[in-house]
């Protein structure tokens, strides 16, 4: 199946994915899940407590699971990560599958907290069939280009956006091994909504599609997370990313406004 702007396959995945996914972040309500579904979108994060999510894909599962993709994992905390093989296992039930399609730590700050030790285990799970691919997130571009030029992950979980470009310089040129792509904070948690000290009263600023179209328009992004608070914010999204990539003179836009909210909130990275 050919790929276009809205699908295609998760890297080495395999994985046939609609680029735009849903988070439960905000928790939009297990009717937001649905109507996701009814409007073609098949890439899901979920994290475990997002009951109306977990709800909703466990419906969902009972007739079509292979049609869904499903990320979730243990998240790291300061004091320790969760127990890895115990969140599988809580995640499966809570969903009622028998396997996951993307099983991530979540969270990766530093390099010592996910050490060769942390990976042998992620591997081990996927090894045992439970799991399709493995991977992290993290804000450490530096560590994320050399778990992909070492091949230590099947997917990689980075932040990515108009005031945040710096994946383009340390983790694309990485992907030799054909890994799948996952951003987020496409919004850069809003901030590029808004509109900075400094710029014009009367200049331009993008809404929430044009950061989405931003991200999807570089095509070593797989998958651009969305995590709206309602239905109402679902359906904008889906209907801008729809419209396909953003004209060059949109992108010059984007990137000139990304670079005005990254210098004026340096103080929050």
């Amino acid at each position: 199946m050919a790929d276009d702007f809205l699908h295609t396959t998760l890297g080495r995945t395999g994985l046939r994915v609609h680029r735009l996914g849903l988070s439960a972040t905000h928790r939009p309500g297990k009717a937001a899940v649905h109507r996701a579904v009814e409007l073609g979108l098949n890439y899901f994060f979920c994290y475990g407590f997002d009951n109306h999510m977990t709800g909703a894909l466990r419906e969902l599962f009972r007739k079509d699971r292979d049609k869904y993709v499903v990320a979730t994992g243990p998240y790291n905390f300061i004091w320790g990560h969760q127990n890895f093989r115990k969140t599988l296992e809580k995640r499966l039930r809570q969903l009622g599958t028998d396997y996951l399609d993307i099983f991530l730590f979540l969270g990766v700050m530093k390099e010592k907290q996910f050490p060769p030790a942390l990976r042998d285990e992620l591997h081990k799970l996927r090894d045992e069939g439970k799991i399709k691919a493995v991977g992290c997130s993290t804000h450490d571009r530096t560590f994320a280009g050399r778990l992909l030029a070492d091949d230590e992950i099947d997917v990689i979980m980075m932040r990515y956006n108009a005031a945040h470009p710096g994946a383009e310089r340390d983790i694309f040129p990485h992907l030799g091994h054909n890994q799948g792509v996952v951003s987020y904070t496409a919004t850069r948690w809003r901030y590029l909504l808004r509109r900075p000290n400094g710029w014009p009263k009367n200049g331009r600023v993008p809404t929430a599609g044009d950061t989405y179209r931003f991200v999807l328009s570089n095509p070593n992004v797989h998958v651009c997370m969305t995590a709206p608070s309602n239905l109402k914010q679902l359906e904008e999204n889906i209907a801008a990313v729809q419209q396909g990539p953003l004209a060059d003179t949109d992108m010059i836009f984007m990137r000139e406004f990304g670079q005005a909210v990254h210098e004026r909130k340096k103080w929050f990275m």
